[in-house]
């Protein structure tokens, strides 16, 4: 399978995971997901790939949480996924797929354990370096 990133290029954290993926030699389909959001379908498969919670994977930081009350620990998953497919920005990013599995990767270096020839390490936009396997 060819990897996948559902990506925000807004998103320093989307941008640090995609590049250190080109950085190991892939060259994975962006899906800029706020175009593009995923099908409801995909969105409950990739949730089930990650092994996350729709809630897990809910963006709480962004306004629209608030108010549409997401924080509220008695929605159920389905009211998440409807709340994620009305707005989009809700869904936490970047998502990575590849053969090796699926990762919400928060912080980016988490796509290393998805990639099949990481780079030892890789210098995000902040200057901050980050390491596979041992510095």
């Amino acid at each position: 399978m060819k990897p996948l990133i559902f990506h925000n290029p807004n998103c320093g954290t989307s941008r640090n995971t995609l590049a250190i993926m080109k950085a190991s030699g892939e060259h994975p389909e962006v899906v800029e997901y706020l175009k593009t959001p995923p099908a409801r379908d995909y969105l409950v498969e990739l949730l089930a790939k990650m092994e996350i919670s729709p809630r897990e994977l809910l963006r709480s930081k962004e306004p629209i949480n608030d108010e549409l009350g997401l924080n509220n620990p008695e929605l159920s998953d389905d009211q998440i996924i409807d709340a994620m497919m009305a707005h989009p920005i809700l869904i936490n990013r970047p998502i990575v797929l590849t053969d090796k599995g699926a990762a919400l990767c928060r912080p980016s270096e988490r796509v290393f354990e998805l990639l099949e020839n990481p780079v030892s390490s890789f210098t995000k936009e902040d200057g901050e370096i980050v390491h596979h396997g041992n510095p």
